[in-house]
């Protein structure tokens, strides 16, 4: 499945503010296709709903509306209803937002993702019309999310799971953002730190295959970054050089 599969829907929302802010949570991580079971909602306090959206006001303009949630999942393959509470109509599996994202990964598309009202969540015969039951695990003394904030949660979830980035892969990584040095990677630097220490002369002695693996050990526990590994490995690199040039041995 792709994040262009996945389909918001909105079921009996009734403030117009969390419309907007639901717009701007959606765009934020990639997610285009918004759907309105509400009859008449798409007129209410547009002032409101894009003074929240601000530059996501697109995505309220392209949602399309539906009298009932019935007609607007009739199309959707697969249906998940966004509900903390439990019961014997309630489904007896949920899926927590991580869980469900990874699923959906595997999962061929489309599939609706249904948020109830922001009061009373979705009713029974709401989630009758879902196949799946999720949940977002809360503190037990203040469960209630407000609709935007629970959005947003499975936005990012999902755009972790399903986003592509510019190459077409996962999302890229920023600037400045810790990527892990992968262990391929360790295993060069460990591999290069004893070749260079091989040309000093270091191993007279010491067998250089178990220092290697004391060196995978460390930077492995150390969890340095790429830059930080390659960084490390040009120090090393041009100490040997410059040892080399002085004719130590």
């Amino acid at each position: 499945m792709k994040l262009s599969d996945v389909i918001v829907v909105l079921s009996r929302p009734s403030e117009a503010g969390n419309a907007g802010a639901v717009c701007r949570a959606m765009k934020n991580m990639g997610l285009s296709r918004l759907r309105i079971a509400a009859p008449e909602f798409k007129q209410k306090d547009e002032a409101v709903i894009k003074a929240r959206a601000i530059h996501a006001w697109d995505l309220w303009e392209e949602a399309q509306s539906y009298d009932s949630l019935a007609e607007a999942v009739r199309d959707c393959p697969l249906v998940i209803g966004t509900t903390r509470r439990r019961g014997r109509k309630r489904k007896r599996i949920s899926m927590a937002p991580k869980e469900l994202a990874a699923f959906l990964k595997e999962h061929p598309g489309p599939a609706a993702l249904v948020f109830g009202n922001e009061r009373t969540g979705l009713e029974d015969d709401e989630i009758e019309l879902c196949h799946i039951a999720s949940h977002i695990p809360v503190d037990e003394t203040f469960p209630s999310l407000n609709l935007s904030h629970a959005v947003q949660i499975y936005s990012y979830e999902l755009f972790q799971a399903l986003g592509e980035g510019s190459s077409g892969g996962a999302p890229s990584a920023v600037k400045g953002q810790w990527v892990p040095l992968g262990p391929g990677a360790a295993e060069e630097l460990a591999r290069q730190l004893t070749d260079d220490l091989k040309l000093l002369g270091f191993y007279k002695k010491v067998d250089s295959e178990e220092q290697e693996r004391f060196f995978l050990d460390i930077f492995s526990r150390a969890a340095l970054t790429e830059r930080e590994g390659k960084y490390f490995a040009n120090i090393i690199s041009k100490a040997a050089h410059l040892a080399g040039k002085k004719g130590v041995s």
